[in-house]
């Protein structure tokens, strides 16, 4: 089946003379005035009419990163390397825990922002070429509306698939420009050969693609706000080819850009309800901060009720539970915890801790010996393990137990001065003394293990030692 000569569209079957479709005709007899009949409407080819058409919304989109760019760097923002995560929240970027918690301006004026000089000069060079093509085909206010519903469905995109992960740039609402272009191109009508709309839409999609794939390949690069951006744009840029073409007449237009802030809108409601729980987490947290217990265990249930299986949720309780002194709770959240994540070794040691505190030595003990039975060189555990000997008095099996563990972990904090604890026990006082002397070694001046360490000398007749441990000792809580 031939091509039509001037528009490339398919003619029919058997066509014999002059392969140029009915349409190509009846457009060009309505050219000469030969005929009444309605055309239907073709986009004037864009890259034609540039010269006359000014890109002002693009400078100006340019001025405002570029002038947000420089605004950081003159409040002293480490732009040029990689600014903190602090900094770019400062400025607007766009993270879930503050997004979702009311902060929805963030959705847009991440959108603005940049974290190198790399960045936003990559950022830039495509929005300056993509947004002069797009700004011409659309017109000023059409594109504008374009790149920044792209860029709030890129931040959507963002925060729906890494609510944890800060996202800034101008990447999500170039590729909703790239995506609208790539919908007018295949889906409108222009007036030129279609190879000449073929040849720039090919360009269009390489760029998308080749973006997408080195995203995807570099764990720094937000695939998400791109991917975001790509599909709004090219919903809008669909919309506007097939039932708002013409610039001259606003009316369909506004009826299109309407309906897509409707969608947008929509879907970040839809987002807020979906990831409300993070919200809440993060209340809890600063509830936890504020040593306000009860808040706290209140917004993390409100999280569970969303999420009953949000781990970091069960952790949170449970250390508020403890906070609380509400022990039995904690413990439930804890198993809870465990049942889901097994893996976890955190967990299971505070438990243990838990029923220890408790004086349910078989409990903890049970613990312990489970968590070694999944990691047999598993510090924490033996470190649980001599606890429970040492409150059970079998002080050799505790001292035991706290040797391995400060084999397998020389750093564990209090494994020394647990070990002379118990061997100054059995009055290993030599040991004893040995124990808390490395502990203060290795951790610093601390009063318990001064007062112990003064008590091991008393015990061992070495009164002068002793009496200078005790000294210091006062001299250290004068310092608190």
């Amino acid at each position: 089946m031939a091509n039509c000569a001037q528009c490339g569209r398919k003619l029919a079957g058997f066509s014999f003379g002059k392969r140029i479709c009915s349409w190509c005709r009846q457009h060009e007899a309505a050219q000469r005035g030969e005929s009444d009949d309605a055309v239907q409407r073709v986009e004037a080819p864009p890259w034609l009419r540039r010269q006359s058409t000014s890109m002002v919304v693009t400078q100006v989109l340019f001025g405002i990163n570029v002038a947000v760019f420089l605004g950081m760097l003159l409040a002293g923002v480490s732009i040029l390397d990689n600014p903190s995560g602090q900094d770019l929240v400062h400025w607007g970027a766009n993270y879930g825990p503050f997004t979702l918690s009311g902060q929805y301006w963030r959705l847009l004026t991440s959108v603005f922002v940049h974290g190198s000089l790399l960045h936003i000069a990559f950022n830039m060079w495509c929005l300056w070429d993509l947004g002069s093509l797009a700004e011409s085909l659309y017109g000023h206010w059409t594109f504008a509306a374009i790149y920044l519903l792209a860029g709030i469905g890129g931040s959507l995109g963002s925060v729906i698939w890494n609510p944890n992960v800060l996202s800034v740039g101008a990447s999500g609402a170039i590729f909703g420009i790239a995506g609208a272009l790539i919908a007018s191109f295949y889906l409108g009508e222009f007036s030129l050969p279609r190879s000449a709309v073929m040849g720039t839409l090919r360009s269009v999609v390489t760029f998308v693609g080749y973006n997408l794939v080195f995203g995807a390949m570099m764990s720094r690069v937000d695939n998400a706000a791109h991917v975001g951006g790509l599909v709004t744009g090219l919903i809008l840029g669909a919309l506007i080819a097939k039932a708002a073409p013409d610039q001259d007449n606003p009316a369909p237009r506004i009826a299109v850009i309407a309906l897509a802030i409707v969608l947008i809108f929509g879907g970040a409601a839809w987002c807020l309800h979906s990831r409300d729980y993070i919200r809440h987490m993060q209340r809890g947290i600063g509830a936890l901060v504020q040593n306000k217990n009860d808040e706290a265990i209140a917004e993390f249930q409100a999280v569970l009720h969303q999420r009953p299986r949000y781990l970091p949720a069960h952790a949170r309780l449970a250390e508020a539970y403890e906070r609380k002194g509400d022990l039995s709770k904690a413990e439930a959240e804890l198993e809870i915890l465990i049942a889901f994540a097994p893996e976890d070794e955190r967990a299971p040691y505070v438990l243990g801790s838990l029923y220890l505190e408790e004086g349910k030595s078989p409990q903890a003990r049970e613990v312990f010996n489970k968590m070694l039975a999944r990691n047999p060189n598993n510090a924490s555990a033996h470190f649980g393990l001599a606890a429970v000997a040492a409150a059970e008095g079998k002080y050799p099996e505790a001292i035991s137990e706290y040797k391995m563990a400060a084999q397998l972990d020389p750093d564990l904090e209090g494994v020394y001065n647990n070990l002379g604890r118990a061997q100054a026990k059995l009055g290993l006082n030599d040991d004893a003394i040995a124990s808390f002397q490395k502990e203060l070694e290795k951790n610093g001046d601390d009063y318990d293990t001064e007062i112990a360490l003064a008590n091991a000398y008393e015990a061992k007749g070495m009164k002068k030692e002793a009496a200078e441990t005790r000294e210091k000792a006062a001299a250290l809580t004068g310092k608190n």
